[in-house]
């Protein structure tokens, strides 16, 4: 019984933690204002920004919400995931498991998102991200919470998102896809999962120097603006630290620490 409270508590908080970022994103990126005497359908957010404040991931200024130092830390901290996600595990959402072959490999072939978008999607391609985070021994239900903030799935443009973010719909479907995802035991042997991270790691750095030759032939071709040359310039020493950084997930078992760095404690 005391095993079951506690996961029931520690899942309430991780799905807080995800309404969390959102709230700090709409603050950090999008510069929206929340104030103390919210209008609309901002009211439903109360509880949550007031929650925010007491643990002391905003405060309150004047006559409305601001992010403190320790929000900002948080939220960078799972921007950098994200971006890592986007990087590093993305890839994995489309492999033909039969033919061994990865979607993104041919990434660069395409002319228009539209003609990408179209052979990404064919059915021989499984998702195997869960799988990946599995085996990893990574937090999978975040890896979904990821990937819907990439389809832009909390849009918060749209009326009544507020009310969306506070249901119980989207977060039992993210469970729902974790449930029914492909998984370690689908794949069987433990030599099938290792073999796909390797590929996929590898085809990660790949097509990370494919990028880095895009740019050093856009800097050739722009060599007369001194701007956009130190600007690209710039570009490629992070691609190319990036390459660096990325190597290590040579190693099937390898995630970046800051992976394990804390988020919200509540």
């Amino acid at each position: 019984m005391y095993q079951q409270k506690k996961q029931k508590t520690m899942l309430v908080d991780k799905i807080k933690s995800y309404k969390g970022i959102i709230l700090l994103n709409e603050m950090i990126t999008n510069k929206r204002v929340f104030k103390t005497i919210l209008n609309g359908d901002d009211k439903f957010l109360e509880p949550m920004l007031i929650d925010m404040v007491a643990n002391k991931y905003c405060s309150i200024t004047g006559d409305q919400y601001t992010v403190t130092a320790q929000g900002e830390m948080v939220f960078n901290t799972f921007m950098k995931r994200y971006q890592e996600f986007l990087k590093m595990f993305d890839v994995y959402a489309f492999v033909d498991l039969e033919a061994g072959e990865f979607a993104f490999a041919k990434y660069f072939e395409f002319n228009s998102d539209a003609e990408w978008d179209a052979y990404k999607t064919n059915q021989r391609f499984d998702d195997v991200r869960i799988a990946v985070c599995n085996y990893k021994k990574m937090d999978a239900k975040e890896i979904v919470f990821m990937a819907f903030i990439n389809e832009n799935r909390f849009d918060t443009s749209s009326t009544g998102w507020q009310m969306d973010l506070l249901s119980d719909a989207i977060w039992l479907e993210m469970d729902e896809i974790v449930r029914s995802a492909i998984n370690l035991t689908d794949l069987g042997d433990e030599s099938v999962i290792v073999d796909i991270i390797n590929q996929g790691s590898k085809l990660v750095v790949d097509l990370m120097k494919q990028e880095v030759d895009y740019r050093k032939n856009e800097l050739i071709s722009q060599q007369g603006n001194e701007d956009v040359t130190t600007v690209i310039e710039e570009e490629i020493v992070t691609y190319e630290e990036d390459i660096v950084y990325y190597e290590a997930y040579y190693d099937p078992q390898f995630l970046s620490p800051i992976w394990y760095a804390p988020l919200f404690i509540w």
